[in-house]
Protein backbone atom coordinates (compact mmCIF):
# COMPACT_ATOMS: atom_id res chain seq x y z
CA UNK A 1 0.00 0.00 0.00
CA UNK A 2 1.32 3.39 -0.98
CA UNK A 3 2.07 5.66 1.99
CA UNK A 4 1.13 9.28 1.45
CA UNK A 5 2.99 12.25 2.85
CA UNK A 6 1.74 13.37 6.29
CA UNK A 7 0.87 16.84 5.01
CA UNK A 8 -1.15 15.37 2.15
CA UNK A 9 -3.06 13.10 4.53
CA UNK A 10 -3.73 16.04 6.82
CA UNK A 11 -5.02 18.16 3.94
CA UNK A 12 -7.27 15.36 2.69
CA UNK A 13 -8.64 14.79 6.18
CA UNK A 14 -9.35 18.52 6.51
CA UNK A 15 -11.29 18.47 3.24
CA UNK A 16 -13.30 15.41 4.28
CA UNK A 17 -14.18 16.89 7.66
CA UNK A 18 -15.28 20.25 6.28
CA UNK A 19 -17.44 18.64 3.60
CA UNK A 20 -19.22 16.47 6.16
CA UNK A 21 -19.37 19.38 8.58
CA UNK A 22 -21.09 21.62 6.03
CA UNK A 23 -23.75 18.97 5.41
CA UNK A 24 -24.31 18.65 9.16
CA UNK A 25 -24.47 22.44 9.53
CA UNK A 26 -27.16 22.71 6.85
CA UNK A 27 -29.20 20.04 8.61
CA UNK A 28 -28.97 21.35 12.16
CA UNK A 29 -29.92 24.83 10.95
CA UNK A 30 -33.53 23.58 10.75
CA UNK A 31 -33.66 22.20 14.31
CA UNK A 32 -36.05 23.50 16.97
CA UNK A 33 -35.23 24.79 20.43
CA UNK A 34 -36.39 21.50 21.93
CA UNK A 35 -34.11 19.48 19.67
CA UNK A 36 -31.10 21.69 20.40
CA UNK A 37 -31.67 21.58 24.15
CA UNK A 38 -31.89 17.79 24.09
CA UNK A 39 -28.56 17.65 22.27
CA UNK A 40 -26.88 20.09 24.65
CA UNK A 41 -28.10 18.21 27.68
CA UNK A 42 -26.61 14.99 26.35
CA UNK A 43 -23.31 16.71 25.59
CA UNK A 44 -23.27 18.23 29.09
CA UNK A 45 -23.86 14.85 30.71
CA UNK A 46 -21.17 13.15 28.62
CA UNK A 47 -18.61 15.87 29.37
CA UNK A 48 -19.44 15.74 33.07
CA UNK A 49 -19.20 11.95 33.19
CA UNK A 50 -15.76 11.93 31.61
CA UNK A 51 -14.48 15.23 33.04
CA UNK A 52 -11.83 13.52 35.16
CA UNK A 53 -10.68 11.17 32.42
CA UNK A 54 -10.29 14.00 29.93
CA UNK A 55 -8.35 16.05 32.48
CA UNK A 56 -6.02 13.13 33.16
CA UNK A 57 -5.39 12.69 29.45
CA UNK A 58 -4.64 16.40 29.03
CA UNK A 59 -2.12 16.50 31.89
CA UNK A 60 -0.49 13.26 30.76
CA UNK A 61 -0.14 14.36 27.15
CA UNK A 62 0.93 17.99 27.66
CA UNK A 63 2.46 17.98 31.14
CA UNK A 64 0.59 21.22 31.85
CA UNK A 65 -1.54 21.96 34.90
CA UNK A 66 -3.31 19.85 37.48
CA UNK A 67 -5.90 17.10 37.07
CA UNK A 68 -8.34 18.48 39.63
CA UNK A 69 -8.32 21.98 38.17
CA UNK A 70 -8.61 20.74 34.59
CA UNK A 71 -11.53 18.62 35.76
CA UNK A 72 -13.21 21.71 37.16
CA UNK A 73 -12.58 23.58 33.90
CA UNK A 74 -14.29 20.73 32.05
CA UNK A 75 -17.15 21.01 34.54
CA UNK A 76 -17.39 24.77 34.01
CA UNK A 77 -17.34 24.41 30.22
CA UNK A 78 -20.16 21.86 30.30
CA UNK A 79 -22.51 21.90 33.29
CA UNK A 80 -22.01 25.49 34.46
CA UNK A 81 -22.09 26.81 30.89
CA UNK A 82 -25.23 24.83 30.05
CA UNK A 83 -27.08 26.25 33.05
CA UNK A 84 -26.06 29.75 31.96
CA UNK A 85 -27.05 29.51 28.29
CA UNK A 86 -29.94 27.03 28.29
CA UNK A 87 -32.60 29.76 28.27
CA UNK A 88 -30.73 32.09 25.92
CA UNK A 89 -32.66 32.73 22.72
CA UNK A 90 -30.66 31.70 19.66
CA UNK A 91 -33.43 30.52 17.30
CA UNK A 92 -36.03 32.52 15.40
CA UNK A 93 -37.18 35.82 16.92
CA UNK A 94 -34.77 36.58 19.75
CA UNK A 95 -35.88 40.13 20.57
CA UNK A 96 -38.62 42.59 19.59
CA UNK A 97 -39.23 46.33 19.95
CA UNK A 98 -42.91 47.06 19.36
CA UNK A 99 -42.39 50.81 19.70
CA UNK A 100 -39.84 50.93 16.89
CA UNK A 101 -41.57 48.19 14.92
CA UNK A 102 -38.51 45.92 14.76
CA UNK A 103 -37.58 42.40 15.69
CA UNK A 104 -34.39 40.39 15.45
CA UNK A 105 -34.19 36.97 13.83
CA UNK A 106 -31.25 34.67 14.60
CA UNK A 107 -29.68 32.47 11.97
CA UNK A 108 -26.68 30.13 12.38
CA UNK A 109 -23.43 31.02 10.64
CA UNK A 110 -22.84 27.47 9.39
CA UNK A 111 -19.63 25.51 9.89
CA UNK A 112 -17.30 26.92 12.55
CA UNK A 113 -13.57 26.21 12.80
CA UNK A 114 -12.28 26.04 16.36
CA UNK A 115 -8.52 26.35 16.91
CA UNK A 116 -7.55 24.75 20.24
CA UNK A 117 -4.57 25.60 22.50
CA UNK A 118 -2.44 23.09 24.38
CA UNK A 119 -2.96 24.86 27.72
CA UNK A 120 -6.71 24.19 27.96
CA UNK A 121 -7.27 21.51 25.32
CA UNK A 122 -10.34 19.63 26.56
CA UNK A 123 -12.23 22.44 28.30
CA UNK A 124 -11.90 24.69 25.24
CA UNK A 125 -13.25 21.91 23.01
CA UNK A 126 -16.23 21.40 25.31
CA UNK A 127 -16.87 25.14 25.52
CA UNK A 128 -16.68 25.81 21.78
CA UNK A 129 -18.76 22.76 20.91
CA UNK A 130 -21.47 23.78 23.39
CA UNK A 131 -21.79 27.36 22.11
CA UNK A 132 -21.58 26.24 18.47
CA UNK A 133 -24.45 23.78 18.76
CA UNK A 134 -26.47 26.14 20.95
CA UNK A 135 -26.42 28.47 17.94
CA UNK A 136 -27.26 25.58 15.55
CA UNK A 137 -23.83 25.40 13.97
CA UNK A 138 -21.49 22.52 13.24
CA UNK A 139 -17.86 22.74 14.36
CA UNK A 140 -14.55 21.24 13.26
CA UNK A 141 -11.48 21.47 15.50
CA UNK A 142 -7.81 22.02 14.74
CA UNK A 143 -5.85 20.73 17.76
CA UNK A 144 -2.42 21.78 18.95
CA UNK A 145 0.08 19.06 17.88
CA UNK A 146 1.16 18.51 21.50
CA UNK A 147 -2.43 17.93 22.63
CA UNK A 148 -3.96 16.14 19.66
CA UNK A 149 -5.01 12.95 21.46
CA UNK A 150 -6.89 14.54 24.37
CA UNK A 151 -8.41 17.17 22.08
CA UNK A 152 -9.70 14.57 19.63
CA UNK A 153 -10.93 12.39 22.49
CA UNK A 154 -13.03 15.26 23.80
CA UNK A 155 -14.38 16.10 20.34
CA UNK A 156 -15.28 12.48 19.55
CA UNK A 157 -16.97 12.07 22.93
CA UNK A 158 -19.11 15.14 22.38
CA UNK A 159 -19.92 14.16 18.80
CA UNK A 160 -21.21 10.76 19.90
CA UNK A 161 -23.31 12.36 22.61
CA UNK A 162 -24.74 14.91 20.18
CA UNK A 163 -25.55 12.33 17.49
CA UNK A 164 -27.14 10.03 20.07
CA UNK A 165 -29.48 12.89 20.94
CA UNK A 166 -30.45 13.49 17.31
CA UNK A 167 -27.72 15.69 15.86
CA UNK A 168 -26.50 14.99 12.30
CA UNK A 169 -23.41 12.82 11.77
CA UNK A 170 -20.22 14.88 11.61
CA UNK A 171 -21.67 17.75 13.65
CA UNK A 172 -18.47 17.84 15.79
CA UNK A 173 -15.16 16.67 14.33
CA UNK A 174 -11.44 17.05 14.89
CA UNK A 175 -8.34 16.83 12.74
CA UNK A 176 -6.35 13.74 13.82
CA UNK A 177 -3.27 14.58 11.75
CA UNK A 178 -2.48 18.15 12.76
CA UNK A 179 0.00 19.80 10.42
CA UNK A 180 0.37 23.40 9.29
CA UNK A 181 -0.81 22.30 5.85
CA UNK A 182 -3.92 20.68 7.29
CA UNK A 183 -4.75 23.64 9.50
CA UNK A 184 -4.18 26.00 6.58
CA UNK A 185 -6.63 23.93 4.55
CA UNK A 186 -9.22 24.34 7.30
CA UNK A 187 -8.58 28.07 7.53
CA UNK A 188 -9.28 28.55 3.83
CA UNK A 189 -11.93 25.85 3.26
CA UNK A 190 -14.94 27.29 1.44
CA UNK A 191 -17.23 25.32 3.74
CA UNK A 192 -15.99 27.15 6.86
CA UNK A 193 -17.99 30.29 7.67
CA UNK A 194 -16.33 31.52 10.87
CA UNK A 195 -13.13 30.89 12.83
CA UNK A 196 -12.71 30.97 16.61
CA UNK A 197 -8.97 31.05 17.28
CA UNK A 198 -7.63 30.43 20.78
CA UNK A 199 -3.88 29.96 20.88
CA UNK A 200 -0.56 31.60 20.22
CA UNK A 201 -0.17 34.95 18.41
CA UNK A 202 0.95 33.25 15.19
CA UNK A 203 -2.16 31.10 14.92
CA UNK A 204 -4.47 33.97 15.80
CA UNK A 205 -2.82 36.12 13.14
CA UNK A 206 -3.24 33.31 10.61
CA UNK A 207 -6.94 33.15 11.43
CA UNK A 208 -7.37 36.89 10.84
CA UNK A 209 -5.33 36.64 7.63
CA UNK A 210 -7.47 33.84 6.20
CA UNK A 211 -9.96 36.20 4.61
CA UNK A 212 -12.79 34.77 6.70
CA UNK A 213 -14.63 36.29 9.67
CA UNK A 214 -12.63 35.39 12.77
CA UNK A 215 -12.87 35.71 16.54
CA UNK A 216 -9.29 35.67 17.77
CA UNK A 217 -7.92 36.33 21.22
CA UNK A 218 -4.50 37.65 22.14
CA UNK A 219 -2.07 37.00 24.95
CA UNK A 220 -2.74 38.24 28.46
CA UNK A 221 -0.37 39.91 30.90
CA UNK A 222 -2.63 40.82 33.77
CA UNK A 223 -1.30 43.01 36.59
CA UNK A 224 -2.94 42.71 40.01
CA UNK A 225 -2.95 45.95 41.98
CA UNK A 226 -3.38 45.68 45.76
CA UNK A 227 -4.46 49.22 46.61
CA UNK A 228 -4.00 50.72 50.09
CA UNK A 229 -7.65 50.24 51.12
CA UNK A 230 -7.67 46.55 50.19
CA UNK A 231 -8.07 43.67 52.63
CA UNK A 232 -4.52 42.39 52.08
CA UNK A 233 -5.05 38.90 53.45
CA UNK A 234 -8.12 38.37 51.28
CA UNK A 235 -6.46 39.89 48.22
CA UNK A 236 -3.39 37.66 48.52
CA UNK A 237 -5.55 34.57 49.06
CA UNK A 238 -7.48 35.29 45.86
CA UNK A 239 -4.34 35.95 43.85
CA UNK A 240 -2.73 32.74 45.09
CA UNK A 241 -5.88 30.72 44.37
CA UNK A 242 -5.96 32.15 40.86
CA UNK A 243 -2.27 31.81 40.01
CA UNK A 244 -2.11 28.22 41.25
CA UNK A 245 -5.39 27.25 39.51
CA UNK A 246 -4.22 24.72 36.92
CA UNK A 247 -0.74 26.12 37.57
CA UNK A 248 -1.47 29.43 35.87
CA UNK A 249 -2.42 28.14 32.41
CA UNK A 250 -5.42 30.46 32.01
CA UNK A 251 -4.40 33.62 30.15
CA UNK A 252 -6.43 35.81 32.53
CA UNK A 253 -4.30 34.69 35.47
CA UNK A 254 -2.23 37.32 37.30
CA UNK A 255 1.24 37.95 35.91
CA UNK A 256 2.40 40.74 38.24
CA UNK A 257 1.56 42.05 41.70
CA UNK A 258 1.61 45.79 42.34
CA UNK A 259 1.36 47.11 45.90
CA UNK A 260 2.08 50.43 47.57
CA UNK A 261 4.85 51.45 49.96
CA UNK A 262 2.21 51.90 52.63
CA UNK A 263 1.11 48.25 52.50
CA UNK A 264 4.26 46.64 51.06
CA UNK A 265 5.39 44.92 54.26
CA UNK A 266 1.94 43.50 54.92
CA UNK A 267 1.64 42.23 51.34
CA UNK A 268 5.07 40.59 51.44
CA UNK A 269 4.37 39.00 54.82
CA UNK A 270 1.02 37.66 53.63
CA UNK A 271 2.44 36.31 50.37
CA UNK A 272 5.11 34.41 52.30
CA UNK A 273 2.54 33.09 54.75
CA UNK A 274 0.38 31.77 51.91
CA UNK A 275 3.11 29.97 49.97
CA UNK A 276 4.87 32.69 48.01
CA UNK A 277 8.66 32.52 47.77
CA UNK A 278 10.53 35.77 47.10
CA UNK A 279 13.53 34.97 44.94
CA UNK A 280 16.84 36.78 45.18
CA UNK A 281 18.12 38.66 42.16
CA UNK A 282 20.38 35.76 41.15
CA UNK A 283 17.57 33.20 41.66
CA UNK A 284 15.24 35.31 39.57
CA UNK A 285 17.83 35.37 36.79
CA UNK A 286 18.15 31.59 36.89
CA UNK A 287 14.40 31.10 36.69
CA UNK A 288 14.07 33.59 33.82
CA UNK A 289 16.68 31.68 31.81
CA UNK A 290 14.43 28.61 32.12
CA UNK A 291 11.14 30.32 31.43
CA UNK A 292 11.99 32.26 28.29
CA UNK A 293 13.50 31.57 24.89
CA UNK A 294 13.64 33.59 21.68
CA UNK A 295 13.78 36.79 23.74
CA UNK A 296 10.59 36.71 25.86
CA UNK A 297 8.59 33.80 24.42
CA UNK A 298 7.51 31.32 27.07
CA UNK A 299 9.41 28.02 27.12
CA UNK A 300 6.73 25.32 26.69
CA UNK A 301 8.65 22.98 29.01
CA UNK A 302 7.71 25.14 31.98
CA UNK A 303 4.17 26.18 31.07
CA UNK A 304 1.71 25.09 33.75
CA UNK A 305 4.37 23.66 36.06
CA UNK A 306 4.42 23.81 39.85
CA UNK A 307 6.72 26.22 41.67
CA UNK A 308 8.64 23.25 43.10
CA UNK A 309 9.35 21.79 39.64
CA UNK A 310 10.55 25.15 38.32
CA UNK A 311 12.74 25.79 41.37
CA UNK A 312 14.36 22.37 41.14
CA UNK A 313 15.04 22.81 37.42
CA UNK A 314 16.62 26.21 38.16
CA UNK A 315 18.78 24.73 40.91
CA UNK A 316 17.36 26.83 43.74
CA UNK A 317 16.11 25.63 47.10
CA UNK A 318 12.65 26.70 48.26
CA UNK A 319 10.68 25.82 51.42
CA UNK A 320 8.22 22.94 51.40
CA UNK A 321 4.76 24.14 50.50
CA UNK A 322 5.97 26.83 48.11
CA UNK A 323 3.16 27.53 45.65
CA UNK A 324 4.40 30.55 43.66
CA UNK A 325 7.82 31.99 42.86
CA UNK A 326 7.99 35.81 43.07
CA UNK A 327 10.67 38.02 41.58
CA UNK A 328 11.04 41.76 42.09
CA UNK A 329 11.31 43.78 38.89
CA UNK A 330 12.62 47.32 38.50
CA UNK A 331 10.89 48.09 35.24
CA UNK A 332 8.90 46.86 32.26
CA UNK A 333 10.00 45.53 28.89
CA UNK A 334 13.52 44.71 27.69
CA UNK A 335 15.73 43.67 30.57
CA UNK A 336 12.81 42.75 32.80
CA UNK A 337 11.68 39.26 31.68
CA UNK A 338 9.07 38.78 34.39
CA UNK A 339 7.15 41.79 33.05
CA UNK A 340 5.97 39.51 30.22
CA UNK A 341 3.29 36.80 30.20
CA UNK A 342 4.13 33.70 32.26
CA UNK A 343 1.51 30.93 32.03
CA UNK A 344 2.96 29.18 35.05
CA UNK A 345 3.46 29.65 38.80
CA UNK A 346 5.77 32.69 38.67
CA UNK A 347 4.87 36.32 39.44
CA UNK A 348 6.61 39.65 39.03
CA UNK A 349 6.52 42.04 42.01
CA UNK A 350 6.38 45.85 41.98
CA UNK A 351 6.08 48.55 44.64
CA UNK A 352 4.73 52.06 43.93
CA UNK A 353 4.02 55.14 46.02
CA UNK A 354 0.40 55.79 45.07
CA UNK A 355 -2.43 54.90 42.72
CA UNK A 356 -1.16 57.28 40.03
CA UNK A 357 2.10 55.34 39.81
CA UNK A 358 0.15 52.08 39.91
CA UNK A 359 -1.93 53.40 37.03
CA UNK A 360 1.09 54.20 34.86
CA UNK A 361 2.75 50.89 35.71
CA UNK A 362 -0.41 48.91 34.90
CA UNK A 363 -0.64 50.55 31.50
CA UNK A 364 3.02 49.77 30.81
CA UNK A 365 2.55 46.12 31.81
CA UNK A 366 -0.61 45.80 29.77
CA UNK A 367 1.28 46.79 26.63
CA UNK A 368 2.67 43.23 26.65
CA UNK A 369 -0.83 41.78 26.80
CA UNK A 370 -2.94 44.73 25.84
CA UNK A 371 -6.70 44.51 25.86
CA UNK A 372 -6.97 41.33 27.92
CA UNK A 373 -7.46 41.56 31.69
CA UNK A 374 -6.31 43.33 34.83
CA UNK A 375 -7.17 42.77 38.49
CA UNK A 376 -7.78 45.32 41.20
CA UNK A 377 -8.12 44.78 44.94
CA UNK A 378 -9.61 47.80 46.71
CA UNK A 379 -12.47 49.03 48.88
CA UNK A 380 -12.47 52.45 47.22
CA UNK A 381 -15.04 52.76 44.43
CA UNK A 382 -13.38 55.90 43.08
CA UNK A 383 -10.22 53.87 42.46
CA UNK A 384 -12.28 51.30 40.56
CA UNK A 385 -13.69 54.06 38.36
CA UNK A 386 -10.21 55.42 37.69
CA UNK A 387 -8.89 52.01 36.67
CA UNK A 388 -11.92 51.25 34.50
CA UNK A 389 -10.24 53.43 31.87
CA UNK A 390 -7.25 51.07 31.53
CA UNK A 391 -6.65 49.28 28.20
CA UNK A 392 -8.08 45.93 29.31
CA UNK A 393 -11.38 44.37 28.29
CA UNK A 394 -11.94 42.86 31.73
CA UNK A 395 -11.33 44.91 34.89
CA UNK A 396 -11.72 42.43 37.75
CA UNK A 397 -12.37 43.75 41.26
CA UNK A 398 -11.65 41.73 44.41
CA UNK A 399 -11.51 38.33 42.72
CA UNK A 400 -8.99 36.00 41.12
CA UNK A 401 -7.99 36.57 37.51
CA UNK A 402 -8.32 32.96 36.31
CA UNK A 403 -11.77 32.42 37.76
CA UNK A 404 -12.97 36.01 37.35
CA UNK A 405 -11.94 36.49 33.75
CA UNK A 406 -13.57 33.24 32.62
CA UNK A 407 -16.81 34.13 34.40
CA UNK A 408 -16.58 31.32 36.96
CA UNK A 409 -16.41 33.69 39.96
CA UNK A 410 -17.97 36.81 38.41
CA UNK A 411 -21.07 37.85 36.49
CA UNK A 412 -19.18 37.69 33.19
CA UNK A 413 -20.37 35.05 30.69
CA UNK A 414 -18.58 31.75 31.28
CA UNK A 415 -16.05 31.49 28.47
CA UNK A 416 -12.69 30.04 27.51
CA UNK A 417 -12.27 32.48 24.64
CA UNK A 418 -11.70 35.99 25.99
CA UNK A 419 -11.73 38.82 23.47
CA UNK A 420 -9.17 41.64 23.70
CA UNK A 421 -10.97 44.21 21.57
CA UNK A 422 -9.18 46.52 19.20
CA UNK A 423 -6.66 47.16 22.00
CA UNK A 424 -5.20 43.71 21.36
CA UNK A 425 -6.17 43.28 17.72
CA UNK A 426 -9.33 41.27 18.40
CA UNK A 427 -12.66 41.69 16.64
CA UNK A 428 -14.50 41.32 19.95
CA UNK A 429 -13.80 42.59 23.47
CA UNK A 430 -16.31 40.40 25.28
CA UNK A 431 -16.22 36.86 26.61
CA UNK A 432 -17.21 34.92 23.49
CA UNK A 433 -20.53 33.08 23.68
CA UNK A 434 -23.40 31.73 21.54
CA UNK A 435 -24.49 35.18 20.35
CA UNK A 436 -21.16 35.66 18.58
CA UNK A 437 -21.89 32.62 16.38
CA UNK A 438 -25.13 34.00 14.98
CA UNK A 439 -26.19 36.14 12.06
CA UNK A 440 -28.81 38.55 13.40
CA UNK A 441 -31.32 39.71 10.82
CA UNK A 442 -33.29 42.86 11.51
CA UNK A 443 -36.97 42.96 10.43
CA UNK A 444 -38.55 46.40 10.52
CA UNK A 445 -42.02 47.81 9.75
CA UNK A 446 -42.61 51.20 8.16
CA UNK A 447 -43.63 53.82 10.71
CA UNK A 448 -44.07 56.84 8.41
CA UNK A 449 -45.92 57.38 5.11
CA UNK A 450 -43.17 57.75 2.51
CA UNK A 451 -45.58 59.42 0.07
CA UNK A 452 -46.02 62.40 2.38
CA UNK A 453 -42.80 62.08 4.35
CA UNK A 454 -41.40 65.54 3.53
CA UNK A 455 -44.49 67.61 4.08
CA UNK A 456 -45.42 65.69 7.26
CA UNK A 457 -42.06 66.37 8.91
CA UNK A 458 -42.49 69.35 11.27
CA UNK A 459 -38.73 69.60 11.81
CA UNK A 460 -37.96 70.19 8.11
CA UNK A 461 -38.17 73.56 6.34
CA UNK A 462 -37.30 74.52 2.78
CA UNK A 463 -36.89 78.24 2.12
CA UNK A 464 -35.13 79.68 -0.91
CA UNK A 465 -32.41 82.19 -0.22
CA UNK A 466 -31.57 85.10 -2.53
CA UNK A 467 -28.92 83.02 -4.32
CA UNK A 468 -30.96 79.80 -4.75
CA UNK A 469 -31.87 79.24 -8.39
CA UNK A 470 -30.25 82.51 -9.68
CA UNK A 471 -26.85 83.71 -10.77
CA UNK A 472 -24.28 84.44 -8.10
CA UNK A 473 -23.99 87.90 -9.75
CA UNK A 474 -27.63 89.05 -9.97
CA UNK A 475 -28.78 92.27 -11.68
CA UNK A 476 -28.47 95.15 -9.18
CA UNK A 477 -31.75 96.22 -7.61
CA UNK A 478 -30.51 99.46 -6.08
CA UNK A 479 -28.27 102.30 -7.09
CA UNK A 480 -24.61 102.03 -6.31
CA UNK A 481 -21.45 103.65 -7.58
CA UNK A 482 -21.49 103.53 -11.40
CA UNK A 483 -24.75 101.51 -11.65
CA UNK A 484 -28.43 102.28 -12.31
CA UNK A 485 -31.27 100.44 -10.65
CA UNK A 486 -33.59 98.44 -12.98
CA UNK A 487 -37.26 98.02 -12.17
CA UNK A 488 -39.69 95.24 -13.22
CA UNK A 489 -40.90 97.21 -16.30
CA UNK A 490 -37.35 97.60 -17.56
CA UNK A 491 -36.73 93.87 -17.16
CA UNK A 492 -39.84 93.00 -19.16
CA UNK A 493 -38.92 95.45 -21.91
CA UNK A 494 -35.44 93.96 -22.14
CA UNK A 495 -36.92 90.47 -22.33
CA UNK A 496 -39.18 91.49 -25.27
CA UNK A 497 -36.21 92.89 -27.15
CA UNK A 498 -34.28 89.65 -26.66
CA UNK A 499 -37.25 87.59 -27.90
CA UNK A 500 -37.58 89.74 -31.03
CA UNK A 501 -33.89 89.38 -31.82
CA UNK A 502 -34.04 85.59 -31.42
CA UNK A 503 -37.15 85.39 -33.61
CA UNK A 504 -35.49 87.36 -36.41
CA UNK A 505 -32.42 85.09 -36.24
CA UNK A 506 -34.63 82.01 -36.62
CA UNK A 507 -36.35 83.54 -39.64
Amino acid sequence: MEMFDKDLRSVQEARDLTRKGKIAADQIATFSEEQIDKILQNMKEAASKYAVGLAERAVEETGFGKVMDKTYKNHAASRLLYEEIKDEKTIGIISEDSKKGTFDVAEPVGLVLGIIPSTNPTSTVIFKAMIALKSRNAIVFSPHPTAVNCTKKAADLLNRAAVAAGAPEGIISCLSIPTMAGTNELLHAKEVSLIIATGGPGMVKAAYSSGKPALGVGAGNSPAYIERTADVKSAVAKIMASKTFDNGTICASEQSIICEEINKNEVIQELKAQGGYFMTESETEKVCKLLFKNVYAMNAKFVGRSAIVIAEAAGITVPDGTKVLIGAQGGVGAGYPLSFEKLTTVLAFYVVNNWEEACDLSIALLQNGIGHTMSLHTNDRDIVLKFAAKPASRILVNTGGSQGGTGISTGLPISFTLGCGTFGGSSVSENVGPKHLLNIKKVTYGLKDVTTLVQDDPTFTFEKTETQGVSTNPIPTSKSAGTTAINDTDVETLANVVRQVLASMNN
